[in-house]
């Protein structure tokens, strides 16, 4: 479905840069809402876009609401990259198959949930797979990379060897195999997303949307007291809607395979790997979404899923996390 049906493109307002778009308000709320009371913020972080629409009556407390939640999400960046050598992550990955590597609580939560998802799907996703996601590099690279570099990588199943741990009564990592290499691009953003979440609710915000690429979080309900309505953008076609959500309370995450990729020999080549070939997930599928009570689980359920039938997915969320379950694939 190009355009939904309930819903017109033009009622959708000019919020939602990534897979997501929000609704527009009835018109006589919208009235409203051009005076105080909806704030507004975009910023770049986590190497994607971050939106909020943050409704308060007082906008002083929306606008330092929002100023926590985006300390959040930067501490989560910087805590959590793998592309700065003096984050936890960054560290570990240069000296934890050496030595026990010091990280804070916050890193051995993240890694300890990415390590039970990674059993979870038999290492469909393996976040210690990140030797394969550097090699493939989909947003600089025009040609795959060779065989020769791709095989010693394939089926390894890293993740059996991080050791979360302690050490003289502090959290560390440990690898037990040289080609260890986390990766927490899958995760650590629905985590930064959940705690910017909370810092608006720690701050009497009640209604508001959070938006970091593919990862939203509804909190409460709208400013017509209605579900916030969130449209999943269509792969085939980013200016239209595919789907659209109700949302109160939840989270919503979705992966694709059409933002991230190039393209070689009439072949695209997308940035959701898969760990038994160390290539490119093989799927028709290019957009994947999952609803959630927190976006660490939709961000990791997303990517991990992408591929899988509904049918197949819904039995191992009822599992994993109660309560989740597959909201459209495209």
């Amino acid at each position: 479905m190009r355009i939904f049906e309930t819903i017109g493109r033009r009622e959708f307002l000019a919020f939602g840069t990534g897979a997501f778009v929000v609704a527009a308000l009835p018109l006589a709320v919208k009235r409203r809402l051009t005076q105080p009371g909806t704030v507004r913020r975009t910023i770049p972080v986590m190497g994607t876009i971050a939106e909020f629409a943050v409704v308060h009556l007082d906008p002083r407390v929306a606008e330092a609401a929002i100023d926590a939640a985006i300390a959040e999400l930067r501490w989560v960046e910087r805590t959590m990259t793998r592309f700065d050598d003096s984050s936890d992550i960054g560290r570990a990955n240069l000296y934890a198959a050496r030595n026990p590597v010091p990280i804070t609580p916050e890193t051995a939560l993240v890694v300890t949930e990415a390590l039970r998802w990674a059993e979870a799907t038999t290492g469909m996703y393996d976040p210690a797979a990140g030797k394969i996601v550097k090699l493939w590099d989909v947003n600089h690279r025009h040609e795959p990379p060779s065989e020769r570099s791709l095989e010693p990588l394939a089926g390894r199943c890293f993740h059996r060897f991080v050791e979360v741990g302690t050490h003289r009564a502090q959290n560390v990592l440990l690898y037990h195999d040289a080609d260890v290499s986390l990766d927490l691009g899958a995760i650590a953003k629905g985590y930064a997303v959940d705690r910017a979440v909370d810092a608006l609710r720690s701050r009497g915000i009640r209604q508001a949307v959070v938006n970091a690429g593919g990862d939203l979080y509804a909190l409460g309900s709208a400013p017509d007291g209605e579900p916030w309505q969130i449209g999943v953008r269509d792969p085939n076609d980013t200016r239209c809607v595919a789907q659209v959500l109700a949302v109160t309370d939840g989270a919503v995450g979705t992966s694709g395979t059409y933002m991230q990729y190039f393209r070689y020999r009439g072949q695209r080549y997308h940035h959701l790997m898969d760990p038994s070939i160390a290539a490119p997930r093989r799927t028709m599928m290019q957009s994947y979404t999952v609803r959630a009570d927190r976006n660490l689980h939709a961000d990791v359920a997303a990517s991990s899923l992408l591929g899988t039938p509904a049918y197949l997915a819904n039995a191992l969320l009822a599992r994993v996390v109660p309560g989740a379950f597959v909201a459209s694939s495209i």
